[in-house]
């Protein structure tokens, strides 16, 4: 990729593949990475709306494999995923080189589901790519979800939520992937923090309302 089609995507949301999209994306050259996958569980709310490839898990090595090499060396990858399916994305994620270093757990008010136990959090591994450095201020391993209504995508990910990861893994001016971007909650929280971010996502419904949901934020903000 030129780095003038690797400027235009930046502060913008592509819509394609993101494993084709960051095939032709330079390695090395995003400082963090906080990414929401389909947890391959089929998922649908009570409204019947669901997410692409959340059957089938042939797209999960190859897209991290991606990820670990546009990252920089020495950085940090913030992955939610679907915990009944924890040692298939341990596999794909020590197959792409990367190393557990920490695990975070989201605490709910509320439940968001009942079976043998109310479901009241949400988690996330942090992976390594080499051996980044400690943070001067390390986020806890437990953060408060702001409930987002899901108003914009059957999964939204609360922007507060997000921020204390990408205020303690990069400093202002570096990029934020999110090559799972959905709503966009991950772009607009760098955003916000003074980052730059590049946002991927394969459904052109939620491409077009991140697009235009940061369209906004940055006219808001001008």
């Amino acid at each position: 990729m030129s780095n003038r089609l690797f400027a235009q995507m930046l502060n913008s949301v592509t819509c394609g593949d993101c494993i084709d999209v960051m095939a032709h994306m330079p390695a090395r050259s995003v400082d963090f990475v906080l990414t929401d996958p389909p947890y391959l569980v089929r998922y649908h709310d009570r409204s019947g709306r669901r997410i692409i490839n959340d059957d089938n898990d042939a797209w999960l090595k190859p897209a991290f494999a991606q990820i670990h090499r546009v990252l920089k060396p020495d950085t940090l990858c913030a992955s939610f995923y679907g915990w009944n399916k924890t040692d298939i994305f341990i596999t794909a994620w020590r197959e792409a080189g990367f190393r557990i270093v920490g695990h975070i757990v989201f605490r709910k008010p509320y439940a968001s589901k009942a079976r043998h136990l109310s479901y009241t959090h949400e988690s996330a591994y942090l992976l390594a790519k080499g051996f980044p450095p400690v943070p001067e201020r390390a986020p806890p391993d437990v953060i408060d979800w702001h409930y987002s209504g899901n108003r914009l995508h059957p999964t939204q990910k609360p922007v507060q939520s997000l921020k204390p990861l990408i205020s303690a893994f990069t400093k202002p001016g570096e990029i934020v992937l999110d090559c799972f971007a959905g709503s966009g909650s991950t772009l607009v929280a760098a955003y916000e923090l003074g980052r730059r971010f590049i946002g991927i996502d394969l459904d052109s419904d939620h491409h077009r309302t991140a697009r235009q949901r940061l369209s906004e934020l940055i006219a808001s903000s001008a």
